[in-house]
């Protein structure tokens, strides 16, 4: 017969007579245009991919958004494979309206899929070239691409390609001590990254 495991409530304890303080969460290292780029690298296996499903409305993605902090979401089908990424610019800019349009339809009836960047037209950086770069070298390679965001990909032990990391303009900017002004335009996030590092 299985012995029944008899629980327990845990002792308690007053709060400190001198004061208990809020813990600080984990903020990322300072950095310069010199650092290692994995620095400044959103690493996914540390931080939960902020996903979501292609058939979300854009409303729905822009909560999501809002909700994590972030402004790019990893669009998802089935067994957790990625269908594409889907970014604020992409469900704020232009291009709902201009897809509304074509379609004749209303914003409000358009997805995540309508607008999101598809997996086969990203481009991704590979790790190991990640591993021997700079956070200057990620600034330029965002800024020849003219995005905010770049995905890290690389391969398991299977053979497999993961999605291992994300680059986020906004995320260096504030490693590099840049006061950001939430913006949804790339090149002025540019702009001011490139005055720290010059040192203007």
């Amino acid at each position: 017969m299985n012995e029944v495991l008899e629980h327990r409530p845990l002792a308690k304890q007053s709060i400190a007579t001198s004061g208990c303080y809020l813990f600080e969460a984990f903020n990322p290292p300072a950095v310069t245009a010199d650092s290692a780029a994995t620095l400044v690298m959103t690493d996914l296996s540390q931080v939960p991919s902020a996903t979501i499903h292609a058939e979300a409305t854009l409303d729905e993605a822009n909560h999501s958004m809002l909700v994590r902090g972030v402004r790019l979401l990893i669009v998802v089908a089935d067994h957790q494979r990625i269908a594409g990424v889907v970014t604020t610019t992409d469900i704020l800019g232009e291009k709902p309206v201009l897809v509304a349009q074509q379609r004749q339809c209303s914003r409000g009836e358009l997805r995540v899929a309508d607008v999101m960047a598809p997996v086969d037209k990203v481009e991704a950086l590979a790790l190991e070239d990640v591993k021997k770069a700079t956070v200057g070298d990620i600034v330029a390679t965002l800024k020849a691409d003219g995005r905010a965001h770049a995905i890290v990909v690389g391969q398991g032990t299977d053979g497999t390609q993961y999605l291992l990391g994300i680059f986020s303009a906004s995320q260096i900017a504030r490693q590099l001590g840049v006061q950001m002004i939430q913006t949804h335009e790339v090149a002025r996030t540019f702009a001011e990254i490139e005055a720290v590092i010059a040192g203007v």
